[in-house]
């Protein structure tokens, strides 16, 4: 049986065994917040029937009269944003900050307006730092009535403790390569060879399949690359080691796919030695088979183990230009 997070909030609505509080996990770009949306239409369509128990075996019949219509005016309401017991809180700079979350608790401390059940939406949930998780801390000890806090983060482990140990974790898995080609084929028009890179290159992120369908993203990679060429190859160049990072931390919102995109080269490096078949990066292949025996296995694995702990550092709000520093200076090693 297939897991499927869509059946799971389906079914608790269906049962109203609906939790106070859901943590969403999974990588960019899976649907978090898509689900989040239908779930909230869902909880509030006017049009769908939930007069009857939902069946054991959650057939499509229940899933199609539990999902919003999408029609009447709550779903209207929801999808364009504008409904106003539905709310979306996100980082403000790199945080989610106390002030965010007071503002939050107060408008869920009154009672709702026009909604059967209130859904507040907190993104990027690992954003926020200390003193905002102790005050979300206490509306999830005492929830309000008709009231859904969803969370989404990357990675349940980034959550605050205390907000994960209650909340219900659903994890979001990475969509199947065939599903993102066949979707930037019928919707977005992407060529066949184009769309079958670009769903390798999206390792199950729809978001990130519409990025590389784009040539800006396939230029951006090379380039990475070519810089990691030279960086592994030729150790030593302190000052310029200095200026890439200096070049890399400038665009923050660029970083977290600057990092990915360093992890998918070093993890082809790898399995290149073994089974060349997955590599991810298929259109430089040969690139990555000349790293791959220039470059040890223990030291691709520990330069992976870099990238990775860049990656979770920076998620955690950790100084971007010191980490890329650090980070580059353990790849030339």
């Amino acid at each position: 049986m297939i897991y499927n997070p869509y059946s799971l909030l389906f079914s608790l609505i269906r049962k109203r065994t609906v939790p106070h509080a859901f943590l969403f996990t999974g990588i960019e770009g899976v649907g978090k917040r898509t689900a989040a949306m239908a779930f909230a239409m869902a909880c509030n369509c006017r049009n769908h029937d939930l007069s009857s128990d939902i069946s054991a075996t959650a057939d499509a019949d229940d899933f199609r009269r539990t999902a919003g219509c999408g029609k009447c005016s709550s779903c209207k309401k929801i999808l364009s944003g504008n409904h106003p017991d539905i709310s979306l809180t996100e980082p403000s700079g790199p945080f989610i900050r106390i002030a965010q979350i007071r503002e939050l608790c107060h408008e869920l401390s009154l009672k709702p307006y026009q909604a059967d059940m209130r859904v507040a939406i907190i993104a990027d949930a690992q954003s926020m730092n200390p003193e905002a998780g102790n005050a979300l801390l206490k509306m999830l000890e005492e929830p309000p009535d008709r009231t859904v806090l969803i969370l989404t983060a990357i990675q349940a482990g980034d959550v605050l403790p205390t907000l994960l140990s209650r909340c219900r974790h659903l994890r979001f898995n990475p969509i199947p390569r065939e599903r993102i080609k066949t979707f930037l084929i019928e919707k977005k028009g992407v060529g066949t060879d184009d769309a079958e890179l670009a769903a390798s290159l999206a390792q199950g992120s729809f978001s990130r399949a519409v990025a590389v369908s784009r040539g800006s993203w396939i230029n951006r990679r090379n380039w990475i690359v070519r810089e990691l060429e030279s960086i592994t190859s030729k150790p030593g160049e302190m000052c310029r080691f200095l200026a890439l990072a200096e070049k890399l931390s400038k665009n923050k919102d660029r970083i977290p796919d600057d990092l990915e995109i360093m992890r998918t080269w070093l993890r082809d490096a790898v399995i290149c030695k073994y089974d060349p078949e997955k590599i991810i990066n298929r259109d430089i292949a040969d690139r990555i088979l000349k790293a791959s025996q220039r470059i040890s296995i223990p030291s691709l694995l520990s330069k992976l183990k870099a990238v990775q702990s860049a990656q979770k550092n920076l998620r955690s709000n950790a100084n971007s230009r010191l980490t890329m520093e650090i980070l580059l200076m353990r790849l030339a090693i």
